[in-house]
């Protein structure tokens, strides 16, 4: 393999998994970012690594559901409805893909993702200072009853099929498990061995560091064009710091990469659900292991600076700033279930998950551009990084993949 000249645009846990992973393929990388690492939703998001994240958000259903959450008080699902007119082409993709020979085409791709995703993040990190942050734990789902998990029952089949069988854990018992939960929940659906992450941020700041100890380099730079030879391929990645010429590139910007793809005359059906989060600081208890409350459908991670709760989903573009309303529900939620939760401050934050019509990311190179695209995972982005971030860097070596990867096509909505 000849070493290359690599510049790898996004710095969030998908673009440090490839610079590292391209570093150690022994190529010059270089890593940009408008922000520092981990600025966006690798800093905010829930700390999971989440290899049962196997069921897709567009199930069959979800137009009901959808509909329902929006005129619930309660519902997790919020539109900034003048951004609608904007959305309606991409939430007609949504739902065309959510049919149940889809779902489970989807859930089979996602599997192979994220299923060894503890053991990508170790490899990742092994015998580094990132290690620290990646611990072992139990995840459980959280319910009012025995009913609402039946309830669940196409999500966990899919699960099962996944090999992801739970263990229940029903009335007095649920507190006795978790005693910070209200007596309200009385169903736990318990899957082990997995893990989380202590603190996204640090860990985030870590992988940079480990980069440059590889002999990476990291700029602070937006990314602003591109130039291509005669024939197709790329030669410069242009930037608000001047100009750098490279062999590849990999596009890892998360919901910003949809613009920079257009630099290349691709257009991407991509759209962010701004997911928000609390961190509490200074509880006065916490959960024993990771939770998803499913009466708010937010994750509840023990993380080593405070007990962040984290999830919801809004529609409406990535212009618009933050909306009460979501952070109000969270705040609400999370005392129900937790009200006897005491803290000394806590933090609101919002990001944007970058979220494609079928549900999965783009991972590949963009036609023969020598441009290699490693964004679109919604909800997964932390679980799935390193792993695509490996692929990407054995693609960009030229070595072969022992891996169907066609769901991934970075190429297939254009």
């Amino acid at each position: 393999m000849t070493p290359r000249n690599i510049i790898v645009v996004g710095a969030g846990i998908c673009g440090l998994s490839s610079a590292i992973w391209l570093r150690r393929a022994g190529h010059a990388v270089t890593l940009i970012d408008r922000d520092h690492p981990g600025a966006g939703a690798s800093f905010g998001n829930a700390g999971l690594l989440a290899e049962w994240a196997v069921v897709p958000m567009n199930t069959p259903g979800i137009a009901r559901d959808g509909a329902k959450y929006l005129t619930s008080r309660d519902g997790p699902l919020f539109l900034q409805w003048s951004y609608l007119p904007r959305l309606i082409p991409w939430l007609a993709k949504f739902m065309a893909n959510a049919t149940d020979s889809r779902t489970r085409a989807t859930s089979a791709s996602l599997t192979h993702l994220l299923h060894d995703s503890v053991d990508q993040h170790h490899a990742l990190t092994k015998g580094t200072r990132a290690e620290r942050w990646i611990t072992s734990s139990d995840f459980g789902y959280a319910y009012r009853d025995r009913a609402a998990y039946e309830a669940d029952a196409y999500g966990w089949a899919l699960k099962r099929e996944a090999g992801y069988i739970p263990d229940l854990i029903e009335g007095d018992a649920v507190q006795e498990a978790e005693p910070m939960l209200a007596p309200s929940q009385r169903c736990l659906a318990m899957l082990r061995g997995h893990g989380h992450i202590l603190n996204p941020g640090a860990y985030m700041a870590d992988l940079a560091q480990v980069l440059l100890d590889e002999g990476g380099s990291y700029l602070q730079a937006e990314m602003r064009d591109v130039t291509l030879d005669g024939d197709g391929r790329i030669t410069e990645v242009i930037t608000t710091q001047g100009s750098l010429p490279c062999d590849s590139a990999v596009l890892s910007a998360g919901i910003w990469s949809k613009p920079l793809m257009a630099k290349l005359g691709v257009k991407v059906p991509l759209e962010a659900e701004r997911g928000y989060h609390l961190h509490f600081s200074g509880p006065n208890a916490t959960v024993r292991v990771p939770l998803m409350i499913q009466s708010g459908k937010f994750a509840v991670n023990p993380m080593e600076h405070g007990l962040r709760c984290a999830g919801l989903v809004e529609l409406g573009g990535i212009t618009a700033p933050p909306s009460r309303a979501p952070f109000d529900q969270l705040r609400r939620k999370t005392a129900e279930v937790f009200p006897n939760l005491t803290y000394d401050s806590v933090e609101e934050w919002m990001g944007f998950r970058p979220s494609t019509p079928d549900s999965l990311p783009l991972i590949g190179e963009i036609g023969g551009s020598g441009v290699f695209a490693a964004f679109g995972h919604q909800h997964v982005g932390l679980t799935g990084g390193p792993k695509t971030g490996r692929w990407v860097a054995d693609m960009v070596s030229g070595r072969r993949i022992n891996a169907d990867l066609a769901a991934f096509d970075a190429n297939r909505f254009d």
